[in-house]
């Protein structure tokens, strides 16, 4: 079971390191995993989007440098990882929990959270939640870790158990952030559970895109 404070705390804690963090022990693949997403956000051509969990606001600095045209409100319920975000330029910002979001139903064209929903304590609750602001046909994307499937699969853990909290200790000082993240991805659904999770939320033509051999996931589905 996700833990809310220690979510809140341990990302509080790293928030002005997060995102150069993030790029160094992913070597930059977590950039790449985000412009795949916004070739598929681009495509949808919506007007209203919500990045949830934004945290600092790779995601939706990304959508609002691209696509100027679409008004991109940001949504975290961390707000040292919020104010990273409006200093990086985030333009729309709401410092509020994902799972109980003050936000009008049908509001939105499309929702994205990337490497967000993991960090949720309830993933069907917050699928729903995400669902409710939606409007009718609107789109979801969901950017996330997941674990590779085959030979790589035994290499890729002993990265994320062994190395990457050692490295991320010594940059950033704050190794539980770290243990925490390997855990985190191995209880989080992944590819056909996913898919249900979201056609139980009650989304249609749920998809999923695994990127660099199952490292990380997109799934997309209308509401």
């Amino acid at each position: 079971m996700i833990d809310p404070k220690f979510v809140h705390d341990t990302f509080s804690a790293i928030a002005g390191r997060y995102g150069t963090v993030n790029h160094l022990l992913s070597l930059g693949t977590d950039i790449l995993w985000r412009a795949r997403a916004l070739q598929i956000i681009a495509d949808w051509r919506p007007s209203k989007l919500l990045d949830a969990a934004t945290g600092t606001g790779d995601l939706a600095l990304d959508i609002q440098r691209e696509l100027p045209e679409v008004h991109v409100l940001g949504l975290d319920f961390c707000e040292p990882m919020l104010a990273m975000a409006r200093q990086r330029g985030l333009l729309h910002t709401l410092h509020a929990d994902a799972m109980h979001m003050p936000l009008e139903d049908a509001a939105f064209d499309a929702l994205t959270i990337a490497f967000g929903l993991r960090n949720l304590p309830d993933y069907a609750a917050a699928l729903r939640e995400f669902r409710r602001v939606l409007r009718p046909g609107g789109h979801l994307l969901v950017l996330d870790f997941s674990l590779p499937d085959g030979f790589a699969r035994a290499p890729y853990r002993l990265y994320l158990h062994q190395v990457l909290p050692h490295l991320a200790a010594w940059l950033t000082g704050q190794r539980s952030a770290y243990d925490y993240l390997g855990q985190s991805i191995e209880q989080f659904p992944r590819g056909t559970a996913m898919l249900d999770l979201l056609g139980q939320a009650g989304f249609a033509c749920p998809t999923h895109l695994p990127l660099c051999g199952g490292i990380a996931s997109i799934y997309t589905a209308k509401a």
